[in-house]
């Protein structure tokens, strides 16, 4: 009907995210006194200075006391206590009005954001070189206020959003995430200051209470979408105040709405469809009150007054009546009242969604196609028990048209509804007569069956497809992380197989640092097999590579068969040949991209997709990243979910992988630099400039030279960027002799002309510390650490320094400690990590690395009970695919998957396996028609 398909686009999924708005600038923060953009950023660089010098400075403890004070007294004020000794200062809190950030941070943020509140001892300092992130004043009030850094959670005021509502948001995404307030709190302004999820969850964790990534990801899309409601909110009520249709009363209730299905049940009677319902045709005849007054005094009321012989629509009673019964149907679908009544009904009844085979669809698809949907063939289940992946399946099949999928109400709700409306709440103020209540009876049937039951049915499958969308995406990116973070194999030469039939299979070998050291291609499978494998041998042997990496593709299992049985007969003696498959997923579109022909540009695209696959044991991160994420190959339905929240998801994922493994500055690819928290493509170009330029970077510091590098990026990216010291040590020795030789050949007036230059050169000194996860802005701690255990920062990493550690903490415990070095419990154990822990450390050490193998298993050759090692190929919300090497991929269906079978020493974000784990498996049955293999969870290895 016009009436459904008016309202069809208001109740699609709302699971799409749009891009993060950039929020302006708070004017509470601002001072009376206007200034211009440069002098602002100056003072508020000097701020940040004169914080770092008053609090560093041989732990003062005085004087930290007063600060805090001062610091505190705004949160004091707020939460309507006022201690004596806040008396000192009475001006402090009076220009410190500030909505915008809750708790202990909103006085952070009078130190970011107000510099010319600062008292007069910050005008003597004029460093605006610096960009004093010797700890942002952020962590320092933080520090100061509370030592264990754990802060107040009685919240302050507001925060002060863009767009208005009567709900608070920081109670409102407290409860959608069920994260608490004053976490959620700190993570509005964290990211209204535009700070990464990697520096947040690494540099921040005092104020999110340790949560993890894939949380703050979590917050941020709901913050979002709150967002967007706020928005979407306030144009519809310029819309209605436009129109004039605008009341106090519906200003409260669109004020009110939290979701976006909210916002569309109350703004529905208000809307103008673009075509004209049966109501509204209904109303342009005149109709309206004799709907009204059926209602409100049915006593007065004659119809047949209404009949217009000579206008379509009234010739009749009976068209009259239609007409009114069309205006009351409008009016009770429209009614909230009625609305939240029929929901909490169906909340309270079995509501199922059932699906069939289309009628149409065996004459227009093939059997294999309408084969993959049988399960859902005859499918029902109820809509509080069906699955995530069981809701994208028949959403697939029904847009192929091969299913026919329905919402089943029961009948018992229909009728109970109507009673209610009839007998409750649209009950007449006065006696019905029979034909009257007769049609009282029409128009509710029929704003039931004609516009309340499919809205509901819209609504049903909107949410179910929302969700799913949601956990679909959340699945992928658990599982790009774990494959990302697989272990590398360094220091060996690995060859790289692409197999193929008819074109044969190409080879690429690559050396230990991932030169590429010789391309071919051979012909395995076209009866030159023998022959081919004399050139194999000859090239394993010339570049001492012992190792095979086979693309899962076209002819992998004919291939993987070939070099098996040439390891069984130790054709290659004396090498000791293993190989292992590994998934080409997107090493075809990368082998034609422009990176690849930018990085390879002699080399054909199909021996391209070759070096793909060797580099991906080698190292898989800095190879993956190539590829656009969705492409990996490791999701669920990934094309059928919202495209713009699955790229923000994988993105986020994919930057926080690499930050969290780190980059040597001086020898990262630019497209690995580029997926570092706070750079983009810009920022990793002009880095790669400046080295091509000036040489290799010396230290972190240096990063403050790059064009576009502001304050703002320093302080996200240097925390994840490191320095190979050695190398470094080298330079800057042969650098030394080079302008000391100079240096003697030069005259006097020349050298005072490069004074300055010199000058400038001379501080640009190593720094052990740059090759750790310490975070330049807490290098002051970190030193202060080291004279407090009496260490050295050339003893990074030695067994020296950790044995130093131990005896300092064992004494004074790690709270002590912190207290005494007047930081955070998590400033002070991520220091202790990054002075401990062996030079070149990887976190990826803990993951697990590729299965070697030297035979093969056949289809044939399984047995139930037999009892198997693989590697998890993929995992999904019903169970987990794992390779155990007979080339068809068994599944571990969720059922088996139990704590008690996982692994105590791995720390795990979820019960559940990702890609690249190595488990123990038994076979329980194996279904060689279809080729299905069902497995059971013994261990992880």
């Amino acid at each position: 009907t016009s009436e459904s398909e008016e309202e069809e686009e208001e109740w699609e999924p709302k699971s799409k995210i749009a891009r993060r708005p950039r929020l302006p600038k708070k004017t509470e923060a601002k001072t009376k006194k206007a200034a211009t953009p440069r002098s602002t950023v100056a003072r508020k660089v000097v701020k940040k200075v004169a914080i770092k010098e008053e609090m560093d400075v041989s732990l003062p403890i005085a004087p930290a006391e007063d600060n805090k004070m001062q610091l505190l007294k705004p949160k004091e004020e707020n939460a309507g206590t006022k201690p004596k000794s806040l008396n000192r200062m009475p001006e402090v809190p009076k220009k410190m009005e500030i909505n915008s950030f809750q708790g202990k941070n909103q006085n952070s943020l009078v130190s970011d954001e107000k510099p010319s509140t600062s008292v007069p001892v910050v005008k003597q300092e004029k460093c605006e070189e610096e960009f004093a992130f010797d700890e942002p004043p952020s962590k320092k009030i933080k520090l100061n206020a509370c030592p264990e850094g754990k802060p107040v959670k009685n919240l302050g005021g507001k925060i002060k959003e863009e767009f208005e509502m009567n709900w608070d948001i920081v109670q409102a995404l407290s409860e959608i995430t069920n994260v608490e307030p004053w976490v959620c709190a700190n993570l509005i302004w964290l990211f209204q200051e535009e700070n990464t999820i990697p520096f947040i969850a690494r540099y921040r964790k005092e104020l999110i209470n340790n949560l993890e990534a894939d949380a703050l990801r979590e917050v941020q899309h709901a913050l979002e979408e709150l967002r967007t409601v706020a928005k979407k909110t306030h144009t519809m009520i310029q819309k209605l105040k436009k129109e004039g249709k605008l009341s106090s009363c519906l200003l409260k209730g669109l004020l009110n709405c939290r979701t976006l299905e909210e916002l569309d049940h109350v703004s529905a009677p208000y809307k103008t469809g673009s075509k004209g319902t049966k109501a509204q045709r209904a109303k342009q005849l005149g109709l309206e009150p004799a709907a009204l007054s059926l209602l409100q005094n049915p006593v007065e009321l004659n119809l047949f007054s209404y009949i217009r012989p000579n206008t379509k629509g009234l010739e009749n009673i009976q068209e009259v009546e239609a007409g009114v019964q069309h205006i009351l149907a409008d009016i009770f679908a429209k009614d909230k009242d009625t609305l939240d009544f029929i929901r909490k009904l169906c909340c309270q009844r079995y509501i199922s969604i059932q699906s069939t085979l289309a009628k149409v669809s065996s004459k227009n698809l093939n059997e294999k196609d309408i084969d993959k949907f049988q399960l859902y063939h005859e499918f029902s289940c109820n809509i509080k028990n069906i699955q995530h992946h069981q809701i994208l399946a028949i959403n697939r099949g029904e847009n192929l048209k091969i299913l026919t999928v329905k919402v089943n109400i029961p009948d018992g709700v229909k009728n109970e509804f109507c009673w209610w409306c009839v007998n409750e709440r649209w009950r007449p103020k006065q006696f019905l007569k029979p034909e009257f209540m007769r049609l009282l009876r029409s128009s509710v049937e029929d704003a039931y069956k004609r516009l309340i039951y499919p809205l509901l049915c819209r609504e049903f499958r909107s949410k179910l497809t929302s969700d799913a969308e949601k956990e679909s995406v959340m699945m992928f990116g658990r599982n790009l992380r774990q494959l990302l973070l697989t272990s590398p194999v360094r220091g060996r030469a690995l060859m790289g197989v692409d197999p193929g039939y008819k074109h044969g299979c190409k080879l690429a070998i690559i050396s230990p640092t991932s030169q590429i050291l010789h391309t071919d291609v051979v012909y395995l499978h076209s009866g030159q097999g023998f022959r081919e494998a004399e050139k194999i041998k000859r090239l394993l042997l010339q570049y001492n590579c012992s190792t095979v990496v086979i693309g899962n593709g076209t002819a992998c299992r004919e291939t993987e068969a070939y070099f098996a049985d040439l390891i069984m007969k130790k054709y290659f003696a004396p090498l000791d040949v293993v190989y292992c498959i590994v998934s080409e997923a997107g090493a075809s579109i990368y082998s034609v991209s422009p990176e690849a022909s930018k990085e390879m540009p002699d080399l054909d695209p199909n021996l391209r997709s070759a070096v793909s696959i060797a580099r991906r044991v080698q190292d898989p991160l800095a190879e993956l990243v190539k590829i656009e994420p969705k492409h990996i190959g490791v999701g669920m339905y990934q094309h059928d979910v919202s495209q713009t929240l699955l790229k923000a998801t994988l993105d986020s994922v994919v930057e926080e992988c690499v930050s969290f493994v780190g980059v040597d500055i001086n020898i990262c690819s630019e497209i690995l630099l580029r997926h570092i928290a706070g750079l983009n493509t810009n920022r990793a170009k002009n880095i790669i400039e400046w080295r091509e330029k000036n040489g290799p970077f010396i230290n972190r510091e240096q990063l403050k030279e790059v064009k576009g590098l502001g304050p703002k990026t320093f302080q996200q990216c240097a925390g994840f960027i490191r320095f190979n010291q050695e190398y470094i040590k080298t330079f800057c020795s042969n650098k030394k002799n080079e302008l000391g030789n100079r240096a003697l050949l030069t005259k006097a007036g020349a050298l005072s002309k490069k004074k300055s230059k010199l000058t400038s050169c001379a501080p640009q000194q190593p720094n052990p510390l740059d090759q750790t996860c310490i975070h330049p802005e807490s290098y002051n701690i970190a030193m202060r650490f080291l004279s407090l255990i009496g260490g050295n920062a050339n003893d990074i990493g030695k067994s020296d320094m950790q044995q130093k550690v131990n005896v300092v903490i064992e004494k004074e415990g790690l709270e002590g400690t912190a207290k005494r070095l007047n930081t955070t419990v998590h400033t002070l154990q991520l220091i202790i990590d990054g002075l401990t822990q062996p030079e070149g450390y990887d976190i990826r050490t803990d993951f697990d690395k590729p299965d070697f193998k030297r035979s093969i298993v056949c289809f044939e050759d399984l047995s139930v009970g037999a009892v198997l090692t693989g590697k998890v190929e993929n995992a999904t919300p019903f169970g987990v695919f794992v390779d155990i090497g007979v080339g068809k991929a068994g599944l571990i269906p969720v059922r088996n998957i139990t704590e008690a079978k996982l692994s105590k020493v791995k720390k795990r974000r979820s019960l559940g396996l990702g890609p690249g784990e190595r488990v123990e498996v038994k076979v329980l049955n194996v279904d060689i028609p279809r080729l299905r293999i069902t497995l059971d969870l013994i261990r992880v290895l």
